[in-house]
């Protein structure tokens, strides 16, 4: 409780781990920073107004603006030098903007620095971490950081999740693998149970059977209230966990909608099988296209509803038909590479799995 001009008024608890979550989210003026007066509990969990980062003439982040509302999933997409880490850098002032402005559950990203960053659990794309240390130690020590008290059973049941023994964390860590220290990370960022998760590449380095332990750590802290805010390059992965995503391209934002919406910018890909020659098909509908015709297969893209295709079939020796529904790879080929072709392949930046190794839509640009 602190007092501000004789008046009272009251932070959000964060004993509470998820105090901060499931209100209602009431957006900022843009550009303007909440008055001292607002109810902090009322806004997004993060909310970006214009913001850009400029290096002499190369732009990094351009007119950025981006509401992330509190309990939901948010993916932050687009290729090596998109501007999704520059735009984490800046949330977390270790960058200053050329122009714009942020905020953290109301708080202004670089005026009220240390309240924004104290709602945050950070996991970098590339851990910094000092090598002679033990795991452990590394866990106190940034623990210690956060203003916030330590469950250290909650921090045990995430090393015993991401099989993380206690001989491993008395272990120093230029003897852990590159898998060991991503678990680290992730611990560390979860283990003060913060409101606003920050998550760059959280995947990067798990094998297979501690993804899906991640995932499930996700889906609980959700339905604790808890906001994530994560960026990655393996569409699966989004497509799997996150409720919203945004799509970054040389550093503006051209896409942002629910994953679900996403998938109607997409054609279907639709594979009609018959028993007996047939001709070419007549005029298509518009929203159709002909990819591939052979006198026994059809191959078509079809944006839109499927009845006028059924209609066209009626009467044919129809021996099979397969319906490939839209995926987020195939819509993020769309937008950055101006095409619906499905063997056509993205870039590995950019991959639809790491197995080699996995509101309505709202256009933007």
């Amino acid at each position: 409780m602190n007092r501000l001009e004789g008046c009272v008024t009251h932070e959000p608890a964060l004993s509470n781990p998820y105090a901060l979550q499931n209100q209602a989210a009431i957006p900022c003026e843009s550009g303007q920073h909440p008055p001292p007066s607002a109810d902090r509990t009322a806004t997004p969990a993060i909310s970006i107004r214009g913001l850009t980062k400029r290096y002499g003439a190369l732009t990094a982040l351009n007119d950025l603006n981006l509401e992330i509302h509190r309990g939901e999933i948010f993916g932050f997409l687009g290729l090596n030098g998109a501007g999704k880490t520059t735009a984490i850098r800046l949330l977390l002032d270790l960058l200053r903007p050329t122009s714009g402005q942020a905020f953290i559950f109301g708080y202004n990203c670089w005026a009220e620095g240390l309240d924004a960053r104290a709602r945050i659990g950070y996991l970098p794309g590339e851990l910094g971490l000092y090598l002679d240390l033990t795991g452990l130690e590394t866990l106190d020590f940034l623990a210690g950081l956060n203003r916030q008290p330590l469950d250290k059973g909650h921090r045990q049941s995430l090393c015993d999740r991401l099989e993380l023994s206690g001989n491993d964390l008395r272990r120093r860590l230029r003897q852990y693998s590159t898998g060991m220290k991503r678990k680290l990370g992730i611990i560390q960022a979860f283990q003060a149970k913060p409101p606003l998760l920050i998550l760059d590449e959280p995947t990067e380095g798990l094998d297979p059977l501690m993804q899906e332990s991640f995932y499930g750590l996700l889906a609980e802290v959700k339905r604790g209230g808890a906001t994530v805010f994560m960026s990655s390059h393996v569409l699966s992965e989004v497509e799997r966990v996150c409720d919203r995503i945004a799509l970054l391209r040389k550093g503006e934002m051209v896409l942002l909608s629910s994953v679900q919406e996403s998938r109607r910018l997409a054609p279907r890909r639709v594979r009609v099988s018959f028993s007996e020659d047939v001709n070419a098909p007549p005029e298509l509908p518009p929203g159709y296209q002909l990819t591939e015709q052979t006198p026994r297969l059809w191959r078509l893209a079809v944006a839109g509803p499927l009845g006028p295709l059924l209609a066209r079939l009626a009467g044919l020796p129809v021996k099979d038909m397969d319906i490939d529904e839209a995926r987020l790879e195939d819509v993020v080929r769309r937008y950055y590479r101006g095409t619906d072709d499905p063997e056509q392949p993205l870039t590995p930046a950019l991959s639809p799995s790491e197995g080699a190794r996995e509101k309505p839509p709202q256009p933007w640009g």
